[in-house]
């Protein structure tokens, strides 16, 4: 049985953002150097939620919100190895209920992501629009 610790607001170092990265199938940013821009993400974050087992991050959270219409989930990460077991559908639930109930949970999914998100019970949509930025 895995004791697993959420933080609420509390930034990891940058090494171990980078080493949770690593060991997913999801990195953030194409440029995986850019050690600036990953600390500037989570600096303008205004929802971080983090899981830990023990002193080991093992999965996060990154969202904006503006707390009373929608909040935005941009990252949600956990490790290859830690996977289903229940730790990213507890980093949404948390991320939802920080946001709060009149805020709705929205987030662009990666094509490997789109299965899970579905088993979790969030439902996909085909009305949202995207500006693709530089990586």
């Amino acid at each position: 049985m895995l004791n697993i610790t959420y933080k609420t607001g509390e930034i990891p170092q940058i090494e171990e953002l980078i080493d949770l990265f690593n060991s997913s199938d999801y990195f953030p940013i194409k440029d995986k150097t850019d050690l600036g821009r990953i600390a500037t993400m989570f600096k303008n974050s205004n929802i971080v939620i983090t899981a830990w087992e023990n002193r080991k991050l093992i999965g996060l959270s990154r969202a904006l919100s503006d707390f009373s219409y929608c909040c935005y989930l941009s990252d949600l990460c956990v490790r290859d190895e830690y996977k289903r077991q229940g730790i990213g559908q507890k980093l949404v639930e948390l991320t939802k209920e920080k946001a709060g109930n009149e805020c709705k949970l929205i987030l662009q999914s990666s094509p490997n992501a789109i299965a899970f998100y579905s088993k979790i019970g969030m439902k996909q949509i085909n009305s949202a629009f995207i500006i693709q930025r530089e990586y």
